[in-house]
This record gives C-alpha cells, structure tokens and sequence, in this order.
C-alpha cells in the first residue's frame, strides 16, 4: 500500500451569503483539459442522524460530521482512460460544531482511497476525478491505494475500503410507495442532485486517529451519470458566488 500527501494549495476558500465556495484553480497554463464521463453509483453516509443537515447548511447531528462518501463506477472514462469497474473513495471530518461547508478548508482531515486494482493511468486519473467529486477541503489530503469491493444483499448495500472502513446501509420507506427522494438540495453539486434517504446499519472507519463505530445514522445512495461539462459548470457558479458576481 502507497500513501502520499496532497497540499491544498490549488483550493481557496472563501463564505458569500452564508454558502461555502470552492474553486478548483486552473492547471498549469499549457495543459490540455481533459473530457471524462462517469457513470455508476454513490454511496454515501456520515454520524448524522438522517437526514444529514450539512447539505442544507445547518450543523451535523452530533458534536462532528463524519462523513464518507464512495463513487462506484459502472462506466467511465478519462480522457482515453477507461475506469469501468473501479472505485474511488473519501473520508472525512468537519472541526465540532461546525457544518461541513461553513468549515470547508479546515476539515479534521481529507483522506481519499483509490481503487487498488487500478494501473498507474487509471490511479492517475481517479485521483484528478476526485478534485472535482471530493473537492480537498483540509490542510493536507493523503491518497490511499487500497482494495475496495461492494456487495448488496437484498437492500443491504456494504461496502469494505480496505481493512479501514465498513459502510453498511439501506434506504427506508417513505410515506406512500417507494423511498424518500432530496431532489436538488441547497449545496449539490452534479453527483448530489437528487438521492435517495436510507440509514446505516454500521459504519465504521479506523484511520486518521479515529474510530467510527455508528449505527442508524444517515446514509445516502443513488445512481448518476456526470461528465467535465457539468462539472465546470458547476465549479464556474461556484467561483461566481466566491467572488460575489451572483
């Protein structure tokens, strides 16, 4: 297992109108910018008790928001790279009695887990997706190669990150037929614009000096498909609000 550190020097971080705002600074002047389309499924899920006030900026549950959230790729590709299979992973925590986006930049700590059955490209190219679905939002990132597999069983979905974490979690039943459905919350970005509400069963996570072990708390999953237009876009509003032109 390889671990590096990622410094946060390409973020900036900055509060408009009670909205936390993110930009992603441009690359180095002549590199080419790559097109990238995934598709699959994400499943996400943290210590809040459901559902998790953070995407509606208000303060987590408890004292933290342990978060964690698993991108579970059926399709995709990074530029000619193609990322079919593979899985791409962050865990997180936000300082205590802060929400995740009013602390964004001084989280507790970012870490991302990639997919171990990655080659080098494939590691290369989950690593530059994740800026875009997991924007850093600490001091420091660590990147983690490790196995990462999912299995559902009847509508339990568990999915083990290495000998670090265990997340387990269903959806429950809403008041008529089917599930409850967030449809574009106030801080989505393309990959959140609607999810389904569950619960976990467990989630646990031993990294980072922690040492999750949770139940019942909020869990999230839904099936999406998002590409480098969306998402710059989406990064492009984002720098709007930072710099109070919205």
């Amino acid at each position: 297992m390889k671990t590096t550190s990622f410094n946060q020097s390409i973020v900036s971080i900055a509060i408009v109108c009670g909205i936390t705002a993110f930009t992603l600074a441009s690359r180095a002047a002549d590199a080419p910018k790559v097109s990238w389309k995934v598709s699959g499924e994400l499943e996400e899920a943290c210590s809040c008790r459901p559902a998790c006030p953070c995407w509606f900026k208000s303060l987590p549950s408890r004292m933290t928001c342990d978060g964690a959230q698993i991108i579970c790729i059926t399709k995709g590709r990074y530029g000619k790279v193609s990322l079919d299979g593979l899985f791409v992973a962050q865990f997180v925590q936000s300082p205590e009695h802060q929400t995740m986006f009013e602390s964004f930049g001084k989280w507790n700590f970012d870490n991302v887990y990639i997919d171990e059955k990655a080659n080098d490209e494939q590691r290369e190219a989950l690593k530059a997706l994740s800026l875009h679905f997991f924007p850093p939002a600490a001091k420091t990132r660590e990147y983690r190669y490790v196995p990462i597999t999912r299995e559902i069983q009847g509508e339990e979905h568990i999915t083990t990150v290495g000998n670090y974490a265990v997340c387990s979690g269903h959806l429950i039943g809403g008041g008529f037929d089917g599930h409850p459905k967030v449809v574009n919350p106030p801080l989505a970005d393309p990959t959140h614009a609607e999810f389904l509400q569950g619960q976990t069963t467990k989630l646990t996570y031993s990294d980072a000096g922690q040492g999750w072990e949770y139940k019942d708390s909020n869990y999230m999953w839904n099936k999406f498909s998002v590409d480098n237009k969306q998402y710059e876009k989406h990064e492009a509003r984002i720098a709007k609000m930072m710099t109070g032109k919205m």
